[in-house]
Protein backbone atom coordinates (compact mmCIF):
# COMPACT_ATOMS: atom_id res chain seq x y z
CA UNK A 1 0.00 0.00 0.00
CA UNK A 2 1.03 3.19 -0.48
CA UNK A 3 1.80 6.15 2.15
CA UNK A 4 -1.05 8.56 2.42
CA UNK A 5 0.41 11.52 3.52
CA UNK A 6 -1.27 13.75 6.26
CA UNK A 7 -2.55 17.20 5.02
CA UNK A 8 -5.24 18.48 2.73
CA UNK A 9 -7.09 16.56 0.83
CA UNK A 10 -7.19 17.31 -3.06
CA UNK A 11 -8.22 16.05 -6.20
CA UNK A 12 -6.21 13.90 -8.77
CA UNK A 13 -7.01 12.85 -11.76
CA UNK A 14 -5.34 10.19 -14.42
CA UNK A 15 -6.66 9.60 -17.76
CA UNK A 16 -5.91 8.03 -20.89
CA UNK A 17 -6.82 5.88 -23.95
CA UNK A 18 -6.82 2.18 -23.35
CA UNK A 19 -9.42 -1.27 -24.52
CA UNK A 20 -10.23 1.05 -27.24
CA UNK A 21 -11.82 4.29 -25.68
CA UNK A 22 -10.80 6.75 -23.00
CA UNK A 23 -10.71 5.97 -19.27
CA UNK A 24 -10.64 9.23 -16.32
CA UNK A 25 -9.75 8.21 -12.69
CA UNK A 26 -10.91 10.72 -10.47
CA UNK A 27 -10.08 10.43 -6.47
CA UNK A 28 -9.39 12.30 -3.48
CA UNK A 29 -5.97 12.59 -1.70
CA UNK A 30 -3.58 13.99 0.19
CA UNK A 31 -0.61 12.00 -1.24
CA UNK A 32 0.48 14.24 -4.59
CA UNK A 33 2.31 11.23 -6.22
CA UNK A 34 0.30 10.28 -9.37
CA UNK A 35 -0.86 7.07 -9.66
CA UNK A 36 -1.08 7.31 -13.57
CA UNK A 37 1.68 4.62 -14.35
CA UNK A 38 0.20 1.94 -11.90
CA UNK A 39 -2.94 2.73 -13.59
CA UNK A 40 -2.19 2.42 -17.14
CA UNK A 41 0.17 -0.85 -15.69
CA UNK A 42 -3.15 -2.17 -14.66
CA UNK A 43 -4.80 -1.77 -18.21
CA UNK A 44 -1.60 -3.23 -19.70
CA UNK A 45 -2.25 -6.81 -17.82
CA UNK A 46 -5.70 -6.87 -18.30
CA UNK A 47 -4.87 -6.65 -22.02
CA UNK A 48 -2.57 -9.45 -22.19
CA UNK A 49 -5.67 -11.38 -21.20
CA UNK A 50 -8.92 -10.20 -22.49
CA UNK A 51 -7.46 -8.06 -25.66
CA UNK A 52 -8.83 -9.46 -28.56
CA UNK A 53 -6.45 -6.85 -30.64
CA UNK A 54 -3.24 -7.74 -28.73
CA UNK A 55 -1.79 -10.64 -30.75
CA UNK A 56 -0.28 -13.35 -28.12
CA UNK A 57 -3.34 -12.49 -25.57
CA UNK A 58 -4.50 -15.29 -23.60
CA UNK A 59 -7.97 -14.89 -25.06
CA UNK A 60 -6.85 -14.90 -28.78
CA UNK A 61 -4.42 -18.15 -27.52
CA UNK A 62 -7.95 -19.70 -26.74
CA UNK A 63 -9.68 -18.65 -29.65
CA UNK A 64 -6.97 -19.97 -32.00
CA UNK A 65 -6.40 -22.92 -30.24
CA UNK A 66 -8.32 -26.17 -27.93
CA UNK A 67 -7.56 -24.36 -24.33
CA UNK A 68 -5.60 -22.32 -22.46
CA UNK A 69 -4.47 -21.72 -18.77
CA UNK A 70 -6.15 -18.61 -17.30
CA UNK A 71 -5.06 -15.99 -15.31
CA UNK A 72 -6.60 -14.51 -12.53
CA UNK A 73 -8.02 -11.77 -14.93
CA UNK A 74 -9.22 -14.16 -17.50
CA UNK A 75 -10.41 -16.71 -14.28
CA UNK A 76 -12.74 -13.85 -13.15
CA UNK A 77 -14.52 -12.96 -15.98
CA UNK A 78 -15.15 -16.41 -17.58
CA UNK A 79 -16.69 -16.75 -13.90
CA UNK A 80 -18.98 -14.07 -14.03
CA UNK A 81 -19.96 -14.48 -17.81
CA UNK A 82 -20.92 -17.97 -17.57
CA UNK A 83 -22.81 -17.01 -14.27
CA UNK A 84 -24.80 -14.09 -16.58
CA UNK A 85 -24.91 -16.58 -19.19
CA UNK A 86 -26.76 -19.02 -16.88
CA UNK A 87 -28.63 -16.68 -15.24
CA UNK A 88 -30.48 -14.88 -18.78
CA UNK A 89 -31.00 -18.04 -20.74
CA UNK A 90 -28.37 -17.26 -22.95
CA UNK A 91 -29.25 -13.76 -23.99
CA UNK A 92 -25.51 -13.41 -22.73
CA UNK A 93 -23.02 -15.31 -24.17
CA UNK A 94 -19.28 -14.68 -24.44
CA UNK A 95 -18.74 -17.22 -27.17
CA UNK A 96 -20.77 -15.02 -30.05
CA UNK A 97 -17.48 -13.76 -31.26
CA UNK A 98 -18.35 -16.09 -34.65
CA UNK A 99 -21.53 -13.92 -34.97
CA UNK A 100 -19.87 -10.39 -33.96
CA UNK A 101 -17.16 -10.82 -36.82
CA UNK A 102 -19.96 -11.89 -39.11
CA UNK A 103 -21.84 -8.92 -38.74
CA UNK A 104 -18.57 -6.74 -38.86
CA UNK A 105 -17.96 -5.26 -35.53
CA UNK A 106 -15.48 -7.17 -34.65
CA UNK A 107 -11.27 -7.26 -35.06
CA UNK A 108 -11.68 -9.82 -38.05
CA UNK A 109 -13.96 -8.02 -40.90
CA UNK A 110 -15.90 -10.06 -42.88
CA UNK A 111 -15.80 -10.07 -46.84
CA UNK A 112 -19.33 -8.68 -47.18
CA UNK A 113 -20.70 -5.40 -46.19
CA UNK A 114 -24.01 -5.04 -44.11
CA UNK A 115 -26.62 -8.41 -42.78
CA UNK A 116 -24.18 -11.09 -43.47
CA UNK A 117 -25.48 -13.82 -45.37
CA UNK A 118 -28.17 -16.50 -44.06
CA UNK A 119 -26.23 -19.74 -44.71
CA UNK A 120 -23.23 -17.94 -42.89
CA UNK A 121 -25.12 -16.86 -39.72
CA UNK A 122 -26.54 -20.61 -39.80
CA UNK A 123 -23.39 -22.15 -39.80
CA UNK A 124 -21.72 -19.85 -37.05
CA UNK A 125 -24.69 -19.92 -34.83
CA UNK A 126 -23.45 -23.57 -34.70
CA UNK A 127 -20.48 -22.43 -32.79
CA UNK A 128 -22.13 -20.30 -30.24
CA UNK A 129 -22.83 -21.85 -27.08
CA UNK A 130 -21.24 -20.99 -23.39
CA UNK A 131 -22.13 -24.60 -22.39
CA UNK A 132 -19.38 -25.26 -25.19
CA UNK A 133 -17.15 -23.75 -22.78
CA UNK A 134 -15.29 -26.17 -20.24
CA UNK A 135 -13.80 -24.65 -17.10
CA UNK A 136 -11.01 -27.30 -14.99
CA UNK A 137 -9.74 -24.89 -12.19
CA UNK A 138 -7.91 -22.50 -13.90
CA UNK A 139 -8.22 -24.22 -17.53
CA UNK A 140 -10.51 -23.11 -19.83
CA UNK A 141 -11.38 -25.80 -22.50
CA UNK A 142 -13.54 -25.39 -25.62
CA UNK A 143 -15.61 -28.32 -26.22
CA UNK A 144 -16.26 -27.71 -30.06
CA UNK A 145 -13.38 -27.64 -32.63
CA UNK A 146 -14.08 -23.59 -33.65
CA UNK A 147 -15.69 -22.03 -30.76
CA UNK A 148 -14.57 -17.97 -30.10
CA UNK A 149 -15.09 -16.19 -27.48
CA UNK A 150 -15.42 -12.23 -27.11
CA UNK A 151 -15.03 -10.93 -23.36
CA UNK A 152 -16.15 -7.41 -24.70
CA UNK A 153 -19.21 -7.38 -23.35
CA UNK A 154 -18.32 -8.01 -19.84
CA UNK A 155 -14.34 -6.96 -19.44
CA UNK A 156 -14.78 -3.38 -19.47
CA UNK A 157 -16.94 -3.07 -16.12
CA UNK A 158 -14.37 -6.09 -14.94
CA UNK A 159 -11.78 -3.33 -15.61
CA UNK A 160 -13.24 -0.73 -13.74
CA UNK A 161 -13.57 -3.13 -11.06
CA UNK A 162 -10.26 -3.90 -10.81
CA UNK A 163 -9.34 -0.05 -10.51
CA UNK A 164 -11.79 1.07 -7.83
CA UNK A 165 -10.13 -1.94 -6.11
CA UNK A 166 -6.53 -0.90 -6.40
CA UNK A 167 -7.78 2.90 -5.78
CA UNK A 168 -8.92 1.04 -2.11
CA UNK A 169 -5.87 -0.76 -1.19
CA UNK A 170 -4.32 2.94 -1.63
CA UNK A 171 -6.20 4.13 1.33
CA UNK A 172 -8.72 5.60 -1.31
CA UNK A 173 -12.18 5.97 -0.12
CA UNK A 174 -13.37 8.39 -2.51
CA UNK A 175 -13.11 8.13 -6.02
CA UNK A 176 -14.78 7.79 -9.58
CA UNK A 177 -13.81 5.71 -12.05
CA UNK A 178 -15.00 5.55 -15.87
CA UNK A 179 -13.53 3.70 -18.74
CA UNK A 180 -15.96 4.40 -21.80
CA UNK A 181 -18.82 5.43 -20.05
CA UNK A 182 -18.68 2.38 -17.63
CA UNK A 183 -18.47 3.76 -13.85
CA UNK A 184 -18.10 3.03 -10.12
CA UNK A 185 -18.31 5.17 -7.78
CA UNK A 186 -17.06 5.15 -4.24
CA UNK A 187 -17.68 7.86 -1.18
CA UNK A 188 -17.61 11.63 -1.96
CA UNK A 189 -16.68 14.31 -4.19
CA UNK A 190 -14.53 17.01 -3.49
CA UNK A 191 -17.25 18.83 -2.54
CA UNK A 192 -17.84 16.17 -0.09
CA UNK A 193 -21.19 15.18 -2.27
CA UNK A 194 -22.05 11.72 -3.66
CA UNK A 195 -20.68 11.53 -7.04
CA UNK A 196 -23.01 12.31 -9.61
CA UNK A 197 -22.85 11.55 -13.39
CA UNK A 198 -24.81 12.10 -16.77
CA UNK A 199 -26.41 9.61 -18.19
CA UNK A 200 -28.45 9.15 -21.79
CA UNK A 201 -31.79 10.15 -21.48
CA UNK A 202 -34.68 10.29 -24.26
CA UNK A 203 -34.39 13.59 -26.38
CA UNK A 204 -36.67 15.75 -26.10
CA UNK A 205 -37.08 16.24 -29.97
CA UNK A 206 -37.83 13.53 -32.74
CA UNK A 207 -34.45 12.54 -33.47
CA UNK A 208 -32.40 10.06 -31.34
CA UNK A 209 -29.38 12.67 -29.60
CA UNK A 210 -29.55 11.50 -26.11
CA UNK A 211 -29.67 14.51 -23.57
CA UNK A 212 -28.73 14.11 -19.94
CA UNK A 213 -30.35 13.02 -16.85
CA UNK A 214 -28.25 13.24 -13.32
CA UNK A 215 -27.99 10.15 -11.53
CA UNK A 216 -26.20 9.77 -8.07
CA UNK A 217 -23.85 6.61 -7.34
CA UNK A 218 -23.08 6.45 -3.65
CA UNK A 219 -20.87 2.78 -3.60
CA UNK A 220 -22.69 1.43 -6.75
CA UNK A 221 -21.72 1.19 -9.91
CA UNK A 222 -23.37 2.04 -13.66
CA UNK A 223 -22.98 0.74 -17.84
CA UNK A 224 -24.97 1.08 -20.78
CA UNK A 225 -25.57 -0.98 -23.70
CA UNK A 226 -27.54 1.34 -26.85
CA UNK A 227 -28.07 1.37 -30.20
CA UNK A 228 -26.45 4.50 -31.14
CA UNK A 229 -22.72 3.70 -30.79
CA UNK A 230 -21.74 1.31 -33.02
CA UNK A 231 -24.15 0.51 -35.71
CA UNK A 232 -25.44 0.51 -39.62
CA UNK A 233 -28.23 1.00 -41.00
CA UNK A 234 -29.54 -0.80 -43.91
CA UNK A 235 -33.03 -1.43 -45.23
CA UNK A 236 -34.33 1.35 -42.70
CA UNK A 237 -33.57 -1.14 -40.29
CA UNK A 238 -30.44 0.26 -37.66
CA UNK A 239 -28.33 -2.97 -37.00
CA UNK A 240 -26.44 -2.19 -33.42
CA UNK A 241 -23.42 -4.25 -32.26
CA UNK A 242 -24.91 -6.01 -30.01
CA UNK A 243 -25.71 -9.47 -30.87
CA UNK A 244 -28.35 -12.21 -29.96
CA UNK A 245 -26.61 -15.48 -29.26
CA UNK A 246 -29.83 -17.21 -29.93
CA UNK A 247 -30.92 -15.98 -33.18
CA UNK A 248 -27.78 -14.47 -34.31
CA UNK A 249 -29.53 -11.46 -35.76
CA UNK A 250 -27.55 -7.91 -34.53
CA UNK A 251 -30.38 -5.34 -32.45
CA UNK A 252 -32.96 -4.21 -33.94
CA UNK A 253 -35.63 -3.81 -31.14
CA UNK A 254 -37.11 -0.62 -30.31
CA UNK A 255 -34.72 -0.01 -27.79
CA UNK A 256 -32.14 2.70 -27.70
CA UNK A 257 -30.32 2.34 -24.67
CA UNK A 258 -30.72 0.45 -21.49
CA UNK A 259 -28.80 1.79 -18.50
CA UNK A 260 -28.20 -0.58 -15.30
CA UNK A 261 -26.67 0.27 -11.53
CA UNK A 262 -25.99 -2.49 -9.71
CA UNK A 263 -23.17 -3.14 -6.80
CA UNK A 264 -20.03 -4.00 -8.78
CA UNK A 265 -19.23 -3.15 -12.66
CA UNK A 266 -19.17 -6.68 -13.90
CA UNK A 267 -22.49 -6.86 -13.19
CA UNK A 268 -23.64 -3.94 -14.11
CA UNK A 269 -21.92 -4.23 -17.71
CA UNK A 270 -22.64 -8.10 -18.29
CA UNK A 271 -26.24 -7.81 -17.59
CA UNK A 272 -26.97 -4.48 -19.88
CA UNK A 273 -26.27 -6.66 -22.91
CA UNK A 274 -28.89 -9.52 -22.04
CA UNK A 275 -31.66 -6.71 -20.76
CA UNK A 276 -31.27 -4.37 -24.11
CA UNK A 277 -32.14 -7.86 -26.06
CA UNK A 278 -34.89 -8.43 -23.63
CA UNK A 279 -37.24 -5.99 -24.75
CA UNK A 280 -38.62 -3.50 -22.20
CA UNK A 281 -41.30 -5.60 -20.85
CA UNK A 282 -39.06 -8.72 -20.00
CA UNK A 283 -36.50 -7.37 -18.80
CA UNK A 284 -38.21 -5.46 -16.04
CA UNK A 285 -39.79 -8.78 -15.70
CA UNK A 286 -36.44 -10.29 -14.78
CA UNK A 287 -35.60 -7.29 -12.68
CA UNK A 288 -37.96 -8.33 -10.76
CA UNK A 289 -38.14 -12.24 -10.50
CA UNK A 290 -34.21 -11.96 -9.90
CA UNK A 291 -33.65 -9.02 -6.76
CA UNK A 292 -30.58 -11.28 -5.80
CA UNK A 293 -28.27 -9.59 -8.22
CA UNK A 294 -29.80 -6.32 -7.06
CA UNK A 295 -30.12 -5.12 -10.48
CA UNK A 296 -32.09 -1.46 -11.39
CA UNK A 297 -31.91 -0.27 -15.08
CA UNK A 298 -33.66 2.51 -16.98
CA UNK A 299 -34.92 2.06 -20.68
CA UNK A 300 -35.12 4.13 -23.51
CA UNK A 301 -36.96 2.94 -26.34
CA UNK A 302 -39.16 4.06 -29.24
CA UNK A 303 -43.39 3.04 -28.64
CA UNK A 304 -45.60 1.66 -31.66
CA UNK A 305 -45.72 5.11 -32.89
CA UNK A 306 -42.02 5.98 -32.90
CA UNK A 307 -42.20 8.44 -30.34
CA UNK A 308 -39.25 7.69 -27.93
CA UNK A 309 -40.35 6.72 -23.97
CA UNK A 310 -38.69 6.16 -20.73
CA UNK A 311 -39.01 3.32 -18.00
CA UNK A 312 -37.21 1.94 -15.30
CA UNK A 313 -37.81 -0.32 -12.52
CA UNK A 314 -38.88 1.01 -9.33
CA UNK A 315 -35.43 0.96 -7.47
CA UNK A 316 -33.68 3.04 -10.37
CA UNK A 317 -35.57 6.05 -9.23
CA UNK A 318 -34.21 6.54 -6.39
CA UNK A 319 -30.45 7.21 -7.94
CA UNK A 320 -32.58 10.00 -10.19
CA UNK A 321 -31.47 13.57 -9.10
CA UNK A 322 -34.89 14.75 -9.86
CA UNK A 323 -36.13 11.53 -7.92
CA UNK A 324 -39.26 11.05 -10.37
Amino acid sequence: MLPLTSGAQHLQVCEGKAQGTYYIVKYISSDTASLQHAIDSIFEQIDQSLSLYRPGSLICRFNAGRQVQMDAHMQAVITRALEVSRATGGAFDITVKPLVDAWGFGPVKPAWKGIPPADTLRRRLQLVGYRYLQVNGNVLRKQKAGVQIDCNGIAQGYTVDVLARFLERQGIANYLVDVGGELRAGGHNAQHKIWSVGIEGPSSGSGDAPVQNLVYLAGKAIATSGNYRRFFDQGGTRFAHTIDPVSGQALHNNIISVTVIAGDCITADGFDNALILMGVDKALSFLQQHPQYGLDAYFIYKDAAGNIQERCSPGFKKYLATGS
